[in-house]
Parts: C-alpha cells; sequence; structure tokens
C-alpha cells in the first residue's frame, strides 16, 4: 500500500496585513457622558445627581438635575462632592447618593477609573463613524460615494470598510487626571492603510511618536494590542483607516475590540456583561466566556447549560440545533507505530462533536477501523528508533530515512538540511497554531495529537477533516547557514488546494523574529505544484503555512471539505538540520584522516586534490554547491566578479567593436542610484498612485544600492536601518519598485511608500544584442528613426518565483546616446508599458544620457585647412556632425604653417607647359622648313620635264643634277636615326 504524502491546514478567516494611510478628516465629535452624570432609576427619584466643574482648587459640588425640565420643587441642596481625581478601585463604581465606592453586583464589571468596550452588537453610545472620500477633480461618478461605508459591529469586534473610503472610529473623553488607551486589533492586509492619532479640543493633534500613530501589523490572524498614553484634558480618539484597490482585489478589513481607556477620575456605574459572558462574584472588573454548550444573556452571574439536543461554542449567547452526522463529521488518522513497526487507520469525530448520529434520519455513523499495515519510513536524514519512532542522524552521519546513519566518507561532510515527506509524525521543529475570528482561542482538539496519528499520503481523501476548526497554521524555524555567494539556502514544498469557496494559502517568512511577512499566497483550487524560495540572508527563519478557508464571517462547517494538502518540504544548507547525503569538502591537508574545513569566499574545492582553489577572474559562484571548478560560472557580457566572487556587476566602463573601430564607453555619471516615478495611475474609485523605480546600474563592487521601502509599514522597529536587510518592507537590490501615494492623492499630509517589491537582484550582462540568457528587449517599445550609434542593453533577472510569473522577473535597461539630456540624462518608460511593464514580469527602461556615447577619439573629428595669406596658413579642428562622443581626446588646438604664393604643383604645371610650347614651335618650324626643300625639289624635277628630256634618261639627269647634294643626303640617312631623326622619318612619311 502506497503511503499517504500531505497535510492538511486550516486557518483563520482573518490573516495578513501590511501598511497604513492617514487621511485628515474634519469631523464634530461628542464626549461621552461617563465622568460626570450618573443616571439614576427613575422609578426611585424624579432627578439624578451630577458633579459640577472643578474650581481653581480641585473641588466641585454635587447637584440634583430632574429628569424633567422645569420640575426644580423637592430637590435635594448641593452637597461638597469628591476631589477632581478621586476614583473608585477595579470592580467598584461610585454610588452618587453616598459619594462612596461600592462592588460591582454579579453579571457586571468595572475597571474602576476606566472604561472597557467589549461588546459590539451596536456602536456604543459616544462612538461616532465618518466616511470620507477625497473625489477626484472633474468625476462625477456616484459610485464614488462613501455613504454605506462604515465601523460595522460584528458582536464581538468592529470591522473596518472593505472599499477605498476612509473610515474613522471617532470617541472623545475627557480625563482629570494622566492616563491610557489600549485595544486589540487585527490588520492583515498591505493594501489597507491604519492609522491610531489624537486631537484636542482644538482639532490640533497631539504630539505622537511613529509607533503610537502608526499601527503594527499583526500576523497568522493573531490579535495585537496597542497602548498609547493620554494627557489630562479632553483628548479625541480616531482610529482611521483606507483601502487602495490597486488590483481591484477588495481589501481585507480591520478588526478592532476591547478598548479600554484609563485614567477617568470615577465610574458612575457597572457595566453588565455581554452575552456569551458572566461574572458570578460581585466586585469583578471582567466577565469570563461562557463554556461550550452554555450560552448567557446580558448582564448574566452564570451561564445556562444547552439543551441536549442543542449545542454552542465558547462565548455564545444562544445554542444551536444540532444537525445529522455526515462524513464531514469525521476524519481519517493512524495510529502511532507499535514496537512491532505497525499502524492502524482509524476514524475520529472532529471535536467538539456537535451533530447527532443516533436515530436521526439520514446520520452516518464513524466506519470500523482499518487493518494493521507497516509503518511507512522515517524521513531522509533519520532512522528508525526500536521501530517506532525516527530519530535525526547523528553529527557527521546520514541516512536516507530506510538504512541506519552511516558515517560520511573521507573528504566529504554531510549535506545538512531538511527533507519531509512522510507525515506520521510531526516534526519536532515544527508546530501548528489556531486562531479564530473575534476570538485566538480555538476548539479543545489536540491538533498535535491528531497530527502525530497522521500519513502523508495522496490515497487519504478525509484528511481534509483532520482538524475541525477553520484556522491552522504549520511553522517551521530554521537558522540558515551563510556559505557563499547569494544563495544561502532555498526551501521548496509541493501542495495542492481544493477549495469551493475564497480560500487562500499564504506562504510567510519571519526573519530574525522581527515580523512575519507575506512571501506569496495562492487564492482558490491549485492543482499540486512545487514552490521555491531562495534564501538570500544569513539569518535565522520562521516559515509559516497559513490556509484561509473564506474571508467572511460565517459558519466554518460549510466549507470543511476546503483543504490544503502539503506533500513535501525541502530546505537546503540548513545549520541544525539532518543529512540523507553527503558531499565532497575542502580538506587541511591531502594525508589520510584530514579534517574538512571551509573554504573562504569564492573559492571551490579542487576535484583532484580537495583543496580550496580561488574561482577565475571574473568568475562567480553559482550556489552554496562548491566542488570542482564548474562551480565557478562565468559573468554575462560587459561585467565582471567581486572579490568575493559571489555576483557580477558592471563596472561602469563598456566597449565593443563596430564597423573595424572599437567604441569604449564611460558609465561612472550614471553610477548613483538613478529613479523615475511614473503614473499617475488611479484605482477603481479614483485614488492616485504611483510607481516609483529606483535603479542601481553599474559600479560600487557589486553592492545593490537601489533601496525600496515602505515609510508606514512596520516604523515601530526602532533598528530599521541596522536591521535593514532582515526586514521584508526594506528591499535593497538592483532594481526596485514602491507604489506611492502622493500627498495630494486623497488629502494625506505627506506621501506614503508601500508594496515595496525587488525587480532586479541578478546582473546578466550588458551588450549591444537585443537578447541575453533568455531575456529580449522589445525595439517597438522605444523605437528610434536615426540611430546611428547601437543602444547598450543592460539586463537583470530576479529569480523570484511568484502566482503570476511562474519564471521569476526580468529587467532590461536600455542606454542610448543623447548628447541634449546632459551625463545623468532621463529615464523614462514606453508609452505602450506606462507601468514600466505590459504583463508585471518584464521591465523596460530607457535611459537617455550624454554618458550613454563613446568616448570621443581622433576619428571623432576632421580638420579644415584655410586660405594662404601673407605666407602663413591655419588649421582648424570640428567634430563630425552629429557628435555622439563625450569626454575622451579634445579638439587640437588651431595650428599655423609657413606656405608659398604659388604652389609647387602650379610650378610643375607652369614649367611643363613652357616645355611643351618650345618643343611644338620647334617642330612646326622644321616641318615648314622641310616642306620647302620639298617643294623645291618638286619644282626642279618640273621644270626638267618641261625642256622634253628623255623619260629614261630622267634619272641619270636627275642624278646627275642631285650630285652636288649627295653627300647632304648620305649624312642624313647612312646614319643610326636619333630620336630627332626618328621624328623627321615621322613627319617624312606623313
Amino acid at each position: 500500500m502506497s503511503m499517504i504524502r500531505g497535510l492538511i491546514l486550516y486557518i483563520s478567516d482573518h490573516l495578513l496585513v501590511s501598511t497604513l494611510i492617514v487621511h485628515f478628516i474634519s469631523s464634530t465629535y461628542s464626549i461621552a457622558a461617563l465622568l460626570v452624570r450618573t443616571p439614576m432609576d427613575p422609578h426611585k427619584t424624579d432627578y439624578y445627581f451630577e458633579y459640577t466643574e472643578c474650581d481653581s482648587t480641585g473641588s466641585r459640588w454635587r447637584v440634583a438635575i430632574p429628569h424633567r425640565q422645569g420640575s426644580c420643587s423637592g430637590l435635594p441642596e448641593p452637597v461638597r462632592g469628591t476631589d477632581c481625581t478621586f476614583s473608585c478601585e477595579a470592580g467598584e463604581f461610585l454610588e452618587m447618593s453616598s459619594q462612596q465606592c461600592t462592588a460591582c453586583a454579579a453579571g457586571s464589571y468595572s475597571l474602576g477609573s476606566g472604561v472597557r468596550f467589549d461588546q459590539w452588537d451596536s456602536i456604543p453610545a459616544g462612538f461616532s463613524s465618518l466616511a470620507t472620500y477625497m473625489e477626484p477633480e472633474g468625476s462625477g461618478d456616484e459610485s464614488l460615494s462613501c455613504n454605506n461605508s462604515s465601523w460595522t459591529p460584528q458582536g464581538t469586534h468592529l470591522e473596518s470598510n472593505r472599499d477605498e473610503c476612509t473610515v474613522s472610529l471617532v470617541y472623545a473623553v475627557h480625563l482629570m487626571k494622566q492616563g491610557s488607551v489600549s485595544f486589540d486589533y487585527q490588520y492583515v492586509d498591505n493594501n489597507v492603510f491604519f492609522e491610531f492619532f489624537i486631537q484636542n479640543d482644538q482639532c490640533q493633534e497631539m504630539d505622537q511618536t511613529a509607533d503610537q500613530k502608526w499601527i503594527k501589523l499583526t500576523s497568522n490572524g493573531e490579535w495585537g494590542t496597542h497602548t498609547v498614553n493620554l494627557k489630562s484634558g479632553t483628548n479625541i480618539l480616531y482610529w482611521r483607516t483606507t483601502g487602495i484597490l490597486l488590483g481591484g482585489k477588495p481589501v481585507k478589513p480591520v478588526l478592532l475590540k476591547n478598548i479600554q481607556i484609563e485614567g477617568v477620575a470615577y465610574t458612575s456605574e457597572c457595566f453588565p456583561c455581554r452575552p456569551g459572558t458572566f461574572s458570578k462574584t460581585p466586585g469583578s472588573s471582567s466577565c469570563d466566556l461562557c463554556p461550550r454548550n452554555t450560552y448567557s444573556n446580558k448582564g448574566a452571574s452564570s451561564c445556562t447549560p444547552c439543551p441536549e439536543a442543542q449545542y454552542s461554542e465558547e462565548g455564545w449567547a444562544e445554542c444551536k440545533e444540532r444537525p445529522p452526522c455526515s462524513e464531514k463529521d469525521y476524519f481519517q488518522i493512524h495510529t502511532a507505530c507499535d514496537s512491532n513497526g505497525k499502524t492502524q487507520v482509524l476514524y475520529r469525530w472532529v471535536e467538539p462533536k456537535v451533530c447527532v448520529e443516533d436515530n436521526v434520519t439520514g446520520a452516518v455513523t464513524l466506519p470500523p477501523s482499518g487493518e494493521k499495515e507497516d509503518c511507512p519510513p522515517c524521513n531522509p536524514g533519520f532512522y528508525t528508533h526500536n521501530s517506532s519512532t525516527c530519530l535525526p542522524c547523528p553529527p557527521g552521519t546520514f541516512s536516507d530515512g530506510i538504512t541506519d546513519c552511516q558515517a560520511c566518507p573521507a573528504g566529504t561532510e554531510p549535506s545538512l538540511g531538511y527533507e519531509y515527506k512522510w507525515w506520521n509524525i510531526l516534526p519536532r521543529n515544527m508546530k501548528t497554531s489556531c486562531f479564530n475570528v473575534g476570538n485566538s482561542k480555538c476548539d479543545d482538539m489536540n491538533v498535535l495529537e491528531a497530527l502525530l496519528l497522521l500519513f502523508a499520503s495522496p490515497s487519504c481523501a478525509n484528511m481534509h477533516s483532520l482538524f475541525p476548526s477553520h484556522c491552522r497554521f504549520l511553522r517551521l524555524p530554521t537558522s540558515v547557514a551563510g556559505v557563499t555567494a547569494s544563495e544561502f539556502g532555498r526551501i521548496t514544498f509541493v501542495f495542492e488546494t481544493i477549495c469551493s469557496a475564497d480560500c487562500e494559502l499564504y506562504f510567510m517568512m519571519d526573519v530574525n523574529r522581527k515580523s512575519t511577512n507575506v512571501v506569496e499566497s495562492w487564492e482558490g483550487t491549485k492543482s499540486r505544484r512545487a514552490y521555491t524560495h531562495i534564501m538570500t540572508k544569513n539569518a535565522s527563519v520562521s516559515y509559516t503555512w497559513a490556509f484561509q478557508r473564506t474571508n467572511k464571517p460565517s459558519d466554518v462547517r460549510r466549507f470543511v471539505n476546503d483543504i490544503v494538502k502539503i506533500y513535501s518540504i525541502t530546505v537546503t544548507n540548513a545549520l541544525d538540520g539532518s543529512a540523507s547525503s553527503c558531499h565532497a569538502c575542502a580538506l587541511v591537508s591531502q594525508e589520510s584522516g584530514s579534517s574538512c574545513v571551509p573554504c573562504p569566499a569564492g573559492h571551490f574545492i579542487d576535484k583532484d586534490t580537495n583543496q580550496c582553489q580561488e574561482c577565475p577572474p571574473n568568475t562567480f559562484l553559482s550556489g552554496h554547491h562548491i566542488y570542482g571548478e564548474e562551480a565557478c560560472q562565468q559573468c554575462g557580457p560587459g561585467s565582471k566578479s567581486n572579490k568575493e566572487h559571489s555576483v557580477c556587476f558592471s563596472d561602469c566602463s563598456f566597449s565593443h567593436t563596430d564597423q573595424n573601430r572599437t567604441l569604449t564607453y564611460d558609465l561612472s555619471a550614471l553610477s548613483s542610484v538613478g529613479s523615475i516615478m511614473n503614473g499617475p495611475s488611479f484605482t477603481s474609485k479614483g485614488t492616485k498612485y504611483y510607481h516609483q523605480f529606483n535603479i542601481s546600474l553599474c559600479g560600487p563592487e557589486g553592492r545593490k544600492v537601489a533601496v525600496c521601502t515602505d515609510n508606514v509599514t512596520d516604523l515601530s522597529s526602532k533598528d530599521l536601518q541596522s536591521e535593514s536587510a532582515a526586514l521584508n518592507n526594506y528591499v535593497e537590490t538592483f532594481v526596485c519598485q514602491s507604489t506611492i501615494i502622493p500627498a495630494d492623492g486623497r488629502g494625506f499630509r505627506t506621501a506614503l511608500s508601500s508594496q515595496s517589491i525587488s525587480l532586479a537582484d541578478t546582473f546578466l550582462g550588458a551588450t549591444v544584442e537585443s537578447t541575453l540568457d533568455g531575456v529580449s528587449v522589445r525595439p517597438d517599445l522605444f523605437p528610434e528613426t536615426s540611430r546611428k550609434l547601437p543602444d547598450i542593453n543592460f539586463f537583470y533577472r530576479s529569480p523570484r518565483i511568484t502566482a503570476s510569473c511562474e519564471h521569476g522577473r526580468s529587467a532590461v535597461i536600455t542606454l542610448r546616446c543623447n548628447p541634449e539630456k546632459g551625463e545623468r540624462g532621463e529615464l523614462t518608460v514606453s508609452s505602450k508599458c506606462p507601468a514600466g511593464t505590459c504583463d508585471g514580469c518584464m521591465f523596460y527602461f530607457l535611459w537617455e544620457s550624454s554618458s550613454a556615447c563613446p568616448i570621443c577619439t581622433e576619428a571623432d573629428y576632421h580638420s579644415i585647412e584655410g586660405a594662404c595669406k601673407g605666407g602663413m596658413q591655419d588649421t582648424l579642428y570640428v567634430w563630425n556632425e552629429p557628435k555622439l562622443c563625450t569626454k575622451g581626446v579634445s579638439l587640437p588646438e588651431k595650428s599655423s604653417a609657413p606656405c608659398e604664393a604659388v604652389p609647387l604643383w602650379l610650378k610643375v604645371g607652369i614649367g611643363g607647359g613652357a616645355f611643351m610650347a618650345v618643343l611644338l614651335i620647334s617642330l612646326t618650324c622644321y616641318f615648314w622648313k622641310k616642306n620647302k626643300r620639298l617643294e623645291y625639289k618638286y619644282s626642279r624635277l618640273v621644270m626638267s620635264a618641261n625642256k622634253e628630256c628623255e623619260l629614261p634618261a630622267a634619272d641619270s639627269c636627275a642624278l646627275a643634277e642631285g650630285e652636288g647634294e649627295e653627300n647632304e643626303d648620305d649624312v642624313v640617312y647612312s646614319n643610326t636615326p636619333s630620336l630627332l631623326g626618328k621624328l623627321k622619318a615621322i613627319a617624312s612619311k606623313v
């Protein structure tokens, strides 16, 4: 048979809280007449006694005042009254006839010099509930009306409104001496702002410290108590709440009860016990709750038992009919393992049993017990002792829960932690608690005993009835051991919720016992899933799971089938945990039997030598598993690691190559935290709010200096700065976000910050590429029509998984060169995603700045030479347009150099032209002369022909006649031709 896995938690109706808001209300008030007026029984007298105002000597007179106006006959004479500071003891009241303190009768109580309000069937006399709303300008929406918003009596407590209206509960009291006011409250929703302040009779606010004015949060459905000292004179008390519906989800109201005021001069009458309570002895200062199956009316001195067919819970004013028993009224458990290692399935009625099983139509009876079966194994890290109990393995050993504990092999040490997957016994470091709405006490069922008999197995269909009450808590305290990197440990749990109403599961964390804050929550039915939370602080931590079946007052037995099952819980690296395995450790030396030593920060364990080795430059340790060099992971582009190799960061320098040119950037001007506040946005009722983002882009050695804090949550913590890292409302990271309610958004005197979250606590790198490690840029958000330089994108990630962001949150900061924006530049968000995000998980920012331009080099300017004047020539240097660089080299100064009027090239040109001109003239003359000679020879030949010479003899005649020129012809043709001769030959051919 497969063993059961799972754990069912039932949690209080009202759970959770966070922040507060101030809103001034101009209002009238009435001072409760509990000091100077003593009503008498009208059946006995026609008048009542009242004290006059105290004079300068501290004296006063007792006078009789008729019940009917105008009837003044037969009234007793005035007599000197008691001292103005006189008061009776607790359990007594001042009987005005005798002016003596008298003990309260049974069924009533008195505080003596105080007054208590603990009955809230209606708002008591003297209290006023005032609702206001600062309607936005130009809004005529009638839905913004707050006429129906008020503090609502719920019998045992008051409940504030669930909308966005500002509602004040006002009470005025006149004290003859210094006193105090105290009250119990539940304040559990970070979308509600809750304050308590005091005014005098001139409507001037009394001086109060922050921890007196701002109410501290409560957790786990518990009731907190707030006490403030009062001055003598008139004190007007204000309890004020304001809801902010940022997501449209109704807020969880503030609950208020047991308002007690000390310091009144006297109490003239005793207060009757409210229904469901009693005081059996005279002179009581309080009333007790009626036990189960009893009830009482107002002013009871004892409680009356319910009839047999009826029942009641503790403090009930009436009894109800017992319903027929059904499957919802019993649950299945397993007995503890016996000495033989056996367990048995049993069925038990939900206690207290209110149903009827005998002689009632449709009633069911308790099923018979099951067969005995083998017990499940122990949880990993534990071993079986005496076949019935599981004990943690001794230090230095480990176990899988089935075998006995074994010593870790040489060179290894235990991997400490918690791994709970079998629930036949509740682990020793867990406990359960129970809280009810209006009453911090739960049913008498021994919850721990029931858990000890429980198997955690998915085959158990009736485990949802394990706890009869609607509120249960499971708490796991653990000290997380710090080792390396930013991850000190992690907790993973597998769960499932099955709901028919508006149930909600909360996972909460308390760091160093400061305050419990919600890490994540899930509403409604959720299929089986795992959730992991990474612990980034080296501190003592308590984890709490709280299940709330409904946030509406009702009979919780209607939702008894609404359950949450926690199948397994795993915590790594817990200092006081047990081990289910061992991991390699660093040794003092390589000698046999050497002991383990912790590696310094930034070191890993070498697999060959088991010695500590420092990680290579620009790498970081990925977690607390540091075995092997592969544990040192390379930092992303544009980043480097700090000295401890725990985080990668940008040192405000960046470079990349673009078109065979290396561009270098100096981003040091952007190292200080940049801020942007977008909006405004408005809630459904028009409340104005903004989202403020703080960004730590680069610098100081990887320290996350962007801080977001709630300036109204937990202001009572005096050590907010010194203990800031341990508080959930103080976020220190690379990119964070806060919700800001402006001073003029709802009439608040100061702007309020709340809901601070981290958007990026891991720097992935900086690059001009559009994608890095799965995070991508959206070019459509910040288009650039004529971009000449690439943008630089800084990529960040937050590994924290939420219900809406299954892969965590990411942020991209795009740096764009814009010389007109100055060194610090301007941060903006896209108009397409005015909240900085379009889906709540990916955030995009544009940072335009001159610092985002590359450092200037010689390639960013060019020279211009002037004309030569007076033998000198100037050279100027100008930046290339548009200038897209900063810092770096400066423009060279204007330079001058000697120059000549006629340039060399002009001289060479003139010389070459003159030579060619002389050559052409010479050739022209030569050819002209040669032409003349040829004409002469031709004319001679023509003349010879005219003298009738014989043609055959023409050659001889011609030769004869040319004998005198033979030497000249021989000179021309007999020698090797020169350059001039070749030119002549060419000319002759032509």
